[in-house]
């Protein structure tokens, strides 16, 4: 989920009844979960290592001892590494997580496997030890993120292994947070119903059921086999809430708390006290020069070496587009970027020539409520070649000839039209304009065209709050399954 939430584990010692894989018999329901996890993840990074120890001595040509010696070293080494990143940890295993939420130090750990896979490509005599390291490493790095991202989503999907959830409080962000739960499934949790004394549900909420009131919280958590609950503002006293947290503690249940302004929250640099008083500080985001110089040089070098690689697909596409329609290969449209200059944007073309002009017979089937974006999920605009460009996304790439040229960062916020820009440019909606706008962000990864305008700038101020290099690399991680999915792309 996309805001920070204080979170407290506890190992969930209420009777269950027996699973019905037989990994999970016996212990509590978060203990079965984290041994059946962490075997996933061991089994994922041991078959990743593998995989790429047996790919790299077949493309150099490696003898088979010196084969089996490089992918003994690379699955030791993977795993070592592994365990001293903490990715096999108790915590890790049982939070919420996505599939990728440690793909960030699981890279890092790969990558670090460069010196030792060195070293033993050097003491096996394998030819060119260097080349030879570097491929294995990278392709174990490759593998082991697709592997646990694999791992982490097939564990969400089976039943006994995901979080039976229950949303204390009701209303406006009580609804946000179902909506968000109910389309974000890869974070393993299962919301059973509501708990609040005065529920008051809209939109997502109202399928969920009120299993009972503040006072029948206990009960609730022993009779619907709990793991966790998420507290979503509610119109109880503070005492009162205080009093669920005891309650879910003794009953050894994870507990979530969705702050208050957690809108800001992603900027929240430490946690201090004042006289026993917590205080959660808030700084201005690290948009440094040097950070900025980064983010910029890390921007020009995959978008040039994507383009290189893809040049051929790039050729067949723009092919395609014009024996499909008649038009340009490519369409360009003004967009608002960082400090509200405007610049084209270029997509591959996927409408009819005279999309612009027909706009008005379909403006009742508009879908879109917010008044601001035109969104037609079956828009009779779009080509046949256009349809396929858009559900696999293939037409946002020629996006990146705007990032080699400084217009665009491969993550940003959303490039808005000049309208749309006119109702994000007020108040503190304006923050967004201070980087410049992505090809994918974090609007991307939450749902692309199924959000509502204010929800989408809502997380454009979010990652512009909060952003980093680390959240950069996270969001291109989480893009990739998104864009394979087809979610929310139409």
């Amino acid at each position: 989920m996309d805001s920070i939430a204080y979170t407290y584990e506890y190992d969930s010692p209420v009777k269950r009844p027996p699973s019905r894989l037989s990994v999970l018999q016996g212990g509590s329901r978060a203990a079965q979960r984290a041994v059946v996890l962490r075997r996933l993840l061991l089994s994922a990074d041991l078959g990743s290592a593998a995989l790429s120890g047996i790919i790299t001595a077949i493309v150099f040509s490696v003898s088979l001892p010196s084969a089996l010696a490089l992918t003994g070293a690379l699955m030791a080494g993977s795993v070592l590494l592994a365990f001293v990143f903490g990715l096999y940890s108790d915590r890790d295993l049982l939070t919420w997580a996505s599939g990728l939420s440690d793909a960030p130090r699981a890279l890092v750990a790969a990558l670090l496997l460069a010196w030792p896979i060195l070293g033993a490509t050097a003491l096996l005599k394998i030819g060119n030890p260097a080349l030879v390291a570097l491929a294995a490493t990278f392709a174990t790095a490759a593998f082991d993120s697709v592997g646990r991202a694999l791992a982490r989503g097939w564990a969400h999907r089976i039943a006994p292994l995901r979080q039976r959830t229950v949303i204390v409080g009701s209303g406006m962000v009580a609804d946000r947070l179902a909506d968000r739960l109910n389309r974000h499934t890869e974070f393993g949790l299962e919301t059973i119903g509501l708990v609040d004394d005065d529920v008051h549900t809209i939109n997502a909420a109202q399928e969920l059921p009120t299993l009972g009131s503040l006072d029948q919280l206990k009960r609730v958590l022993i009779d619907s086999k709990i793991d966790r609950v998420i507290i979503a503002f509610s119109r109880a006293s503070h005492q009162q809430l205080l009093s669920c947290i005891r309650i879910c503690r003794d009953q050894r249940v994870a507990v979530d708390i969705v702050p208050r302004l957690f809108e800001l929250l992603d900027g929240a640099q430490s946690m201090n006290q004042i006289g026993g008083l917590p205080l959660l500080s808030i700084g201005a985001p690290p948009l440094t020069r040097a950070s900025r110089i980064a983010k910029r040089g890390l921007d020009v070098a995959i978008a040039t070496i994507i383009l290189v690689v893809l040049s051929p697909l790039l050729i067949a596409v723009a092919i395609a587009i014009r024996i499909d329609s008649r038009g340009p290969v490519f369409f360009r449209q003004v967009r608002v970027g960082r400090g509200k200059t405007e610049f084209r944007l270029f997509k591959f073309r996927s409408m009819y020539s005279d999309a612009e002009e027909r706009k008005r017979q379909f403006e009742e089937e508009n879908e879109s409520t917010d008044g601001v974006m035109f969104k037609i999920k079956r828009d009779p605009r779009i080509t046949r070649v256009g349809r396929f460009l858009r559900r696999s996304s293939i037409d946002e790439l020629p996006q990146l000839i705007n990032v080699v040229r400084g217009e665009m960062s491969l993550v940003g916020p959303r490039p808005l039209i000049l309208d749309e820009s006119k109702h994000a440019a007020q108040n503190w909606h304006a923050r967004r304009l201070d980087l410049r706008p992505g090809i994918t962000g974090l609007w991307q990864v939450s749902g692309r065209s199924d959000l509502p305008f204010q929800e989408m700038v809502r997380f454009d101020y979010q990652y512009v709050s909060g952003w980093s290099i680390a959240r950069d690399i996270e969001i291109l991680l989480a893009t990739i399954p998104v864009v394979l999915s087809g979610r929310g792309a139409y």
